[in-house]
């Protein structure tokens, strides 16, 4: 822990930075308890409210935890891979599999999930998919969780007129999820659009994720397309930003 200070920054971000550093490097890893507060405060030569806002920002960024009664650990979890361009190609779900499959080897479980038709959408959503003032969607709400982790809450936004009736109404949708029951009723999805950016978490983001309320979400949109140009769902995304990667792959 040598790295030279920038005098720019405050006492307790050039801490986080060269505990960062540390456990980057592997001085630190996965599921090691962290010196107690007072020993590092003594190492940094800092007060130890200094000491805890470089650990609460190191939380804040998934990096470590703290264990009630135990101590600061580095946070053991493996980040999600999340393949933007592969996940939802028609090899995954016209085969029957989760979208998941082409993320990572560790499957989700859905620990929470509700389903209610015949809903008014929020403006934006009833923009998105082009409908009617009249019309109203089906909504599947979703939490996702990884090795018990709560990782991800979706909410899926589907005209009613078209799903009513079908698996997609239920909470079980069959092989291949939603994208193969599409195809089924003849609009099966040909071209998506994602759109991602952060923000800080609502309470019941935070809570719902189990995650601080100062760690940042990644907020992704995505909407599904038929051949013919025509939205048939909306799907928006809560992610815990520290428990995923973002990965795209696509030629020149």
């Amino acid at each position: 822990m040598s790295r030279e200070p920038s005098p720019a920054q405050p006492k307790y971000v050039q801490i986080a930075d060269e505990l960062r550093a540390a456990i980057e490097g592997g001085d630190y890893r996965g599921g090691d308890r962290l010196p107690g507060e007072n020993t590092l405060a003594g190492r940094f030569r800092a007060a130890p409210l200094t000491m805890r806002q470089a650990l609460k920002l190191l939380s804040g960024e998934g990096l470590v935890e703290s264990r009630k009664g135990s101590g600061w650990y580095v946070q053991s979890f493996r980040p999600i891979r999340r393949r933007g361009d592969k996940r939802a190609s028609r090899e995954q779900w016209g085969a029957g599999r989760s979208i998941w499959a082409a993320d990572d080897s560790r499957a989700p479980d859905v620990d929470q999930i509700t389903v209610i038709e015949e809903v008014t959408p929020p403006d934006h959503i009833r923009n998105m998919l082009a409908l009617d003032a009249d019309k109203t969607t089906c909504v599947r709400g979703r939490r996702y969780i990884v090795e018990g982790r709560p990782v991800m809450l979706a909410t899926s936004y589907l005209p009613q007129d078209l799903v009513a009736g079908s698996a997609i109404t239920q909470a079980d949708t069959g092989a291949g999820g939603i994208y193969a029951r599409l195809a089924e009723l003849g609009h099966a999805p040909a071209h998506f659009r994602e759109e991602v950016r952060t923000r800080m978490p609502s309470g019941e983001e935070a809570a719902r994720l189990s995650i601080p309320a100062d760690r940042s979400v990644l907020k992704i949109v995505r909407t599904a397309f038929d051949a013919e140009g025509e939205a048939v769902e909306v799907n928006e995304m809560t992610l815990d930003s520290a428990a995923y990667v973002l990965d795209y792959e696509f030629d020149a």
